[in-house]
């Protein structure tokens, strides 16, 4: 009993560094971003401006719900502690800026959406919803929530890591796991806008509860639910994605 207390506050630290970090990301992105119109495609931006966008919005909605996995961590941490976390957090959002490259790919081929009729992007806009909210039931997404849920056993596996390549690899993995469980959550960042703060707002509150929450899972499923519905909603009502139907594209 004596010793919980102290190993508690042992993962507190870098965790906080965490927690710091993604406001510094939202800092940023309200303060460079907020006063945008929600713009389709790419925002206009080449491929390496994209992808440093894209990877601080991706450390401000992902790294809150991270933290706590980073403070179960660094409990295995003995050495070295706050240099090592940061390699792990750099690793971990290297697998989110990754994914930054078929995002462009994708922002690119749906912001020629906006050009076509209002139909055309009402109906894409329709499938983008539909594939988020197919995802959020199927088994996959349950398996990455659940390693994102309960990671003890992603714990026991980093600790097998040898060498100075353990904290990259385990914040790469870990990091993957995080892209399967959200990635089509991020997908709606097309439908909305991807600089619209309001749906990365609410974008990051589901993936934290998700997560976070006793009923994490149950709160995965109504989103699912909720996405199908938009899905359905999007032909009445276009400007619920003013990233393809070029509506309603204001940034906040």
């Amino acid at each position: 009993m004596t010793g919980g207390p102290a190993t508690v506050r042992r993962g507190a630290g870098p965790a906080g560094l965490l927690l710091v970090a993604a406001a510094g990301a939202w800092i940023w992105v309200v303060t460079g971003w907020g006063g945008m119109p929600a713009m389709p495609g790419t925002m206009g931006l080449g491929l390496p401006a994209f992808l440093a966008v894209w990877t601080l919005m991706m450390a401000a909605m992902m790294l809150p719900a991270t933290a706590p996995v980073a403070a179960l961590y660094a409990r295995t941490i003995t050495t070295r502690r706050t240099s090592r976390m940061a390699v792990f957090t750099v690793a971990y959002l290297l697998v989110w800026a990754a994914a930054g490259l078929p995002a462009y790919g994708l922002a690119a081929g749906l912001g020629r959406v906006a050009d076509l009729p209002a139909a055309a992007g009402t109906a894409v806009a329709a499938a983008v919803f539909a594939v988020n909210g197919v995802y959020q039931l199927t088994p996959l997404k349950d398996r990455c929530l659940a390693r994102c849920r309960s990671p003890i056993g992603l714990m026991l596996r980093y600790t097998s890591y040898p060498g100075p390549s353990r904290d990259l690899r385990a914040g790469a993995h870990h990091g993957a796991f995080c892209l399967g469980c959200c990635w089509s959550l991020m997908v709606l960042l097309a439908a909305f806008g991807v600089m619209n703060l309001w749906a990365m707002v609410v974008l990051a509150a589901v993936i934290t509860a998700e997560k976070l929450a006793p009923a994490g899972r149950l709160v995965a499923r109504a989103v699912g639910v909720a996405s199908i519905a938009l899905a359905i909603a999007v032909f009445w009502l276009p400007a619920l994605a003013p990233g393809l139907t070029g509506t309603g594209t204001t940034g906040m």
